[in-house]
């Protein structure tokens, strides 16, 4: 027999998870069966109702075996009206509305059947969870869209299917229910969201071990499977998904001093690097940057997944967003076929009468392109860069420059950098989570490149940077720029940079490490 779709824990074991999440934690996986007809309902009782305002819980075996019958359905209508061939945005929102038709029907039969066998018809909450879970089954990421759904959770962590973490925004990673009952399963999800990708190939197989995709709401979603013991994915969350300047200000991000500063940065066609360690809000500042472009200017975006979304915000009128394309993982020439990288579209975009070009994150060769579009164009260019602290950009930089060839050289690299580049931007969190703290993401510094020292790096001048006597991490004034006399053109008032304490009312309120 089976077990019931609608689990509540109260009549089969089975919790809830802690965050309300509509999953109950599964029973040990059984043996997969063919269904023949309808899905046929349980010999007990339905189990007793969620408390008021949580959506009942739902067996997924049985959710996973109406969405195979569904979906056999709905393959042989598309085939019938032959109409399944195209995959526009149209089209899949045709699929969609076919499929939760079928999907009604299905859970409809379903019910019917089971108040036949215990004279006890589910109730519509029950019925609308069943439908609920076979749609996200079906079209959207299966048992993982609850946490997708939740605005609250930055990252989900699954170390196979059965391990499975979240963090949510000011709290430390917690263990949840598994997302899949087989990792195998997992691997099926994974491989239903690169179809349902719809911006190129993407795929996860033995061939292609490693799957990268934009999720809806603009996540993104890192997979790996065949290299590692079980598939591993990482999946992260930018909460702040169209903020400005003045919204950074709002979450602490950086102060009024220096959030004019930045704006005028822009304005004045300063080429900008943003740097960081993963999570703390590059993504976000380089989007609240670019907002501060003329919106009338034609601005071209790159990068591996969308992120930015530059081009749906509605600020930039004329924005040209190109996305970089994984191979087939047939290999020709020691590289996937049908595969286009971020630095093989730069030429493209430099044909496309762009004012700015725009990296979402720069992570090997395609750095020197970058730079030499920087040190051509009509600047104020801008891209992101994982670096752990601000004095190593410099070298994080002639690193990946030294992956475009053998005739790179440091020396070169470091020429390159110091023509191109003009501030990089520093942005730290300090996670005070485990002591009962928050996370707080903050620029702390802003370095001007200043051309070439005298011993062929870099040269740098600190414009903006953490006061530890003072107990303030957070950027504040120190040297006013090289450049000022440029920003002051565009509006900026240089009086700002005279308070050695910036527009912050006071240091950061920390639990370890405040003003002394």
């Amino acid at each position: 027999m089976r077990a019931s779709p609608l689990n509540t824990g109260a009549t089969s074991g089975v919790g809830t998870d802690p965050a309300g999440l509509p999953w109950g934690t599964p029973q040990p996986p059984r043996p997969q069966q063919t269904p023949t007809g309808p899905v046929r309902p349980a010999a007990h009782a339905v189990a007793a109702l969620q408390p008021v305002g949580v959506r009942p819980a739902v067996d997924p075996q049985v959710a996973r075996e109406l969405k195979r019958q569904v979906a056999a359905e709905l393959h042989q209508q598309l085939s019938r009206l032959n109409d399944g061939s195209t995959d526009t945005e149209a089209d899949r929102a045709g699929r969609r509305q076919r499929g939760r038709a079928l999907i009604e029907e299905a859970v409809a039969r379903w019910s019917d059947a089971y108040a036949q066998t215990h004279g006890i018809p589910p109730t519509r909450e029950q019925d609308r969870a069943l439908a609920e879970a076979v749609f996200d089954l079906l079209f959207r990421a299966g048992r993982l869209q609850p946490y997708l759904d939740d605005p609250e959770i930055e990252n989900i962590l699954i170390n196979g299917c059965d391990d499975v973490w979240i963090s949510k925004v000011h709290q430390p990673l917690r263990q949840v229910p598994p997302v899949a009952d087989t990792d195998e399963e997992l691997v099926e999800l994974l491989q239903d969201l690169a179809r349902q990708h719809g911006g190129g190939e993407r795929s996860l197989s033995t061939a292609s071990p490693t799957l990268a995709l934009r999720l809806e709401g603009g996540m993104r979603l890192q997979a790996l499977t065949e290299v590692t013991p079980r598939p591993y994915v990482a999946i992260r969350r930018h909460r702040v998904a169209s903020a400005s300047l003045a919204d950074l200000v709002g979450l602490g991000t950086v102060d009024p001093t220096l959030a004019a500063f930045l704006a005028a940065a822009i304005r004045a066609r300063k080429n900008v690097v943003i740097t960081g360690t993963q999570g703390v809000g590059k993504t976000s500042l380089l989007r609240a940057m670019a907002a501060e472009i003329p919106p009338d200017e034609r601005v071209g975006t790159l990068e591996s997944e969308f992120e930015l979304w530059l081009h749906t915000l509605g600020h930039l009128r004329q924005v040209v967003p190109m996305e970089a394309r994984e191979g087939n993982g047939e290999r020709v020439d020691g590289r996937a076929a049908g595969e286009l990288t971020i630095g093989e579209l730069i030429p493209a975009a430099l044909r496309m009468t762009l004012s700015r070009i725009i990296v979402g994150e720069v992570r090997s060769a395609e750095v020197v392109p970058m730079l030499r579009v920087m040190t051509n164009g009509e600047g104020g260019s801008m891209c992101t860069l994982h670096a752990r602290g601000p004095q190593m950009v410099v070298d994080r930089i002639a690193e990946l420059c030294l992956e475009y060839g053998a005739h790179m050289t440091d020396t070169l690299a470091y020429r390159l950098t110091a023509n191109a580049v003009d501030f990089i931007v520093h942005v730290t969190m300090v996670d005070e989570t485990a002591v009962g703290g928050r996370r707080h993401r903050f620029v702390s510094h802003v370095l001007e490149v200043t051309g070439l020292g005298e011993s062929g790096r870099p040269a740098m001048n600190t414009v903006f940077g953490p006061r530890p006597d003072l107990g303030e991490p957070r950027a504040v004034p120190h040297t006013p720029p090289n450049c000022l006399d440029d920003l002051r053109r565009v509006g900026f008032d240089a009086g700002l940079l005279q308070s050695a304490y910036g527009s912050w009312g006071s240091p950061l309120n920390l639990r370890i490490g405040g003003p002394r």
